[in-house]
């Protein structure tokens, strides 16, 4: 498929977590686990219920500074990129991090094994639904990696480690292609430059595409008014289908469940009420109030208007996982990555960068045949019940949007959305590390 084909499905494909780090290995020939398919009761629901939980604290520390924007993250990804990471970590460093992403739940020896497992199962088949996974790890040349590092994130976070010489600008290409390949070509040309002294980057990557258990008819999709959290409107490519939704209508909200495929994915769409808005929505995102939404759900019928968007959204998560519990990975005079490297030289985190695209359009599914047999209770004449029309659920406003899969339960990407306009792509240039004190390389 092409990235023109592409663009015409509907497609949510993410590159997370640009980790801009000093130390570096050699490829090696690791030996991997059982590459079959994880059954789904392996996975530990500790891990999925942190990942939730670590993502709404994430969304929300990075709306603190930017209400008026969308926000787009993939708390998955910035989980695994970070377990990546903990694999180097010792002491308060190690501690700090499994604090900041809720893991207090989990044996720190299985860490590794459940998010293997988690990895595998979300990857189950289904023929609507793309999902891939890439972890890589890319090493400066001359830098000797502690084997044991190198073993735990091969062995069991499927990690691809590969020797690379940064001060080589024509090697930027070779990472960026990578990233392009393993995002079937959404998100390309992230970097164009890394600073001579980097000597490792870590990369977390997703790429998600799944096509609606039934598709947006093109015909209906007609620019009706978004109205924006400034009082101002924009003219938006508006879709409509009147189909039957898992459906909830909770205090001030009401969400909708827009299947992939055979349903083991879905978009979660949070509308708030007219006399309410997303930010108050929004303080009242925690784990426990989501647990007890999705266990309210019931089929409905529902009268859908919702806008066609395309979002791409990069951030840089040093001060947001500062203030979440993590700040000192970022500290080059304490952060403590001994297990990573061979060197008694201290590494640190210099540089954590997010970025994400979404596009939602009309596109579900490309060909299908069913017979649908509808019965309907036989009403008495004497006593006929009105029809009950369907529920209206016009997404005219700011709204929060989740995709997840309905099996394990985990929160593969999240989003506040305030303006759908589309939002053109820019390459991501990263600023040059700060080196702490004279003796110290930033991880």
């Amino acid at each position: 498929m092409n990235r023109k084909q592409t663009s015409t499905k509907l497609v949510l494909g993410l590159m997370s977590l640009m980790l801009l780090i000093f130390a570096g290995c050699d490829r090696v020939n690791l030996g991997m686990i059982d590459n079959k398919r994880i059954e789904f009761d392996s996975v530990d629901p500790n891990l999925v219920r942190a990942n939730t939980t670590f993502g709404f604290k994430l969304l929300n520390e990075l709306r603190k500074t930017d209400q008026q924007n969308n926000t787009l993250i993939s708390p998955f990804s910035v989980s695994v990129a970070l377990a990546m990471v903990r694999n180097g970590a010792v002491d308060e460093t190690e501690q700090a991090m499994i604090n900041t992403l809720q893991l207090q739940a989990l044996d720190p020896q299985s860490l590794n094994a459940n998010y293997v497992y988690l990895q595998r199962a979300l990857q189950a088949p289904d023929s609507k639904v793309t999902l891939s996974i890439a972890n890589s790890l890319w090493g400066a040349t001359g830098i000797e990696f502690d084997p044991g590092f190198l073993d735990r994130n091969r062995q069991f976070l499927d990690t691809e480690i590969s020797t690379i010489d940064f001060t080589e600008p024509d090697n930027v290409s070779t990472i960026n292609q990578s990233v392009s390949d393993n995002t079937d070509g959404r998100i390309s040309n992230i970097i164009e430059a890394i600073a001579p002294s980097t000597v490792v980057c870590l990369i977390s990557g997703i790429y998600f595409r799944g096509d609606w258990q039934e598709e947006f008819d093109v015909s209906r999709t007609k620019d009706k008014p978004f109205y924006l959290t400034d009082g101002g409107e924009k003219q938006i490519p508006m879709m409509h289908k009147t189909d039957w939704y898992r459906y909830y209508a909770g205090e001030h909200f009401q969400v909708v469940n827009l299947p992939y495929g055979d349903g083991h994915m879905g978009m979660y769409i949070f509308l708030p009420d007219q006399n309410t808005d997303l930010n108050t929505f929004l303080g009242h995102l925690n784990t426990q109030n989501w647990e007890s939404w999705m266990s309210q759900f019931s089929e409905a019928e529902v009268a859908l208007v919702m806008p066609k968007f395309k979002l791409r959204y990069s951030a840089e998560l040093g001060s947001p996982l500062g203030q979440l519990g993590m700040g000192i990975a970022f500290d080059g005079a304490n952060a403590d990555f001994s297990r990573m490297r061979v060197s008694p030289v201290p590494v640190f985190i210099s540089y954590l960068d997010h970025h994400a695209i979404v596009e939602v359009n009309e596109e579900g599914t490309e060909a299908a045949t069913g017979t649908f047999v509808f019965l309907d209770e036989d009403v008495p004449t004497t006593a006929a019940a009105a029809p009950v029309p369907p529920i209206p659920f016009v997404i005219d406003r700011p709204f929060f949007f989740a995709i997840r899969d309905n099996q394990t339960e985990t929160v593969l990407f999240m989003g506040a959305v305030v303006d759908p306009t589309t939002v053109e792509e820019r390459p991501f240039i990263p600023e040059p590390p700060i080196l702490r004190a004279p003796d110290i390389e930033p991880f």
